[in-house]
């Protein structure tokens, strides 16, 4: 019954939002928002007289679609304002200029402890991301960017039974090491903190959506089922 519920709501998600970085027009948005927000009360009020474990179950399920659809069209609000960011060439210089400063072997001293990431990698993503930065890229090749890193930091764990576990790390530690730089621009009162804070929230929700997706790929779930997972835990 609840694998039946997450492929029809992971359906719908996906004919109400079939890309979450096209811009959507706001009507839509806003109708999309409201009908999240009424899902889940609809639904309670119709199950009466129905066992509570199912009640429970069904309700689950809905929150868990209420909450991907509540996050898409945040992802995809967010998309839009970056958009408009990585057009503007003065911003982009600007951010290229701030981002010179940054002291990242400081950075990854600091992240180090926590993070324990390959050096390498991360100065190679360090110089992937300052350059495809440079290249004045659009949003849709920062997205190829993106899912690229994801892959390559999840690459080993490939048919593991512990590859979720790892893409939670991965998440945690993109998240951590991320804030770090944004602290050091903050640190530093850096012209375009602004659009470093609107491209740092924008990219860490698209890595959750892409990591989302490739846990979903590798345990034979629905996105929606993974999200069901995650509130099942918290429950607990």
């Amino acid at each position: 019954m609840c694998n039946c519920d997450h492929g029809m709501y992971q359906a719908l998600v996906e004919i109400l939002i079939p890309d979450v970085l096209r811009p959507i027009p706001s009507a839509l948005t806003q109708a999309i928002r409201n009908f999240a927000k009424s899902l889940e009360g609809w639904l309670s009020n119709a199950m009466n007289n129905i066992p509570q474990r199912m009640i429970q179950t069904k309700v689950a399920a809905v929150s868990a679609f209420a909450q991907t659809l509540r996050r898409y069209t945040s992802l995809n609000h967010l998309a839009q304002a970056a958009r408009a960011v990585l057009q503007n060439t003065s911003q982009i210089n600007q951010m290229l200029n701030d981002l010179n400063r940054v002291d990242f072997a400081n950075v990854q001293e600091q992240a180090s402890w926590v993070c324990q990431c390959d050096d390498n990698m991360v100065q190679r993503l360090e110089t992937d991301f300052k350059m495809t930065l440079q290249q004045q890229s659009t949003l849709e090749q920062w997205a190829a960017w993106l899912d690229n890193v994801m892959m390559q930091a999840l690459k080993p764990y490939e048919g593991r039974p512990s590859f979720p576990k790892a893409a939670r790390q991965f998440l945690l530690k993109w998240s951590f090491y991320s804030s770090m730089v944004i602290r050091d621009l903050t640190l530093r009162s850096a012209a375009s903190f602004g659009s470093f804070h609107l491209i740092r929230l924008l990219y860490d929700e698209y890595m959750f959506y892409l990591v989302e997706h490739r846990v979903a790929q590798a345990t034979g779930e629905t996105p929606i089922a993974v999200m069901g997972e995650v509130r099942r835990i918290k429950e607990l």
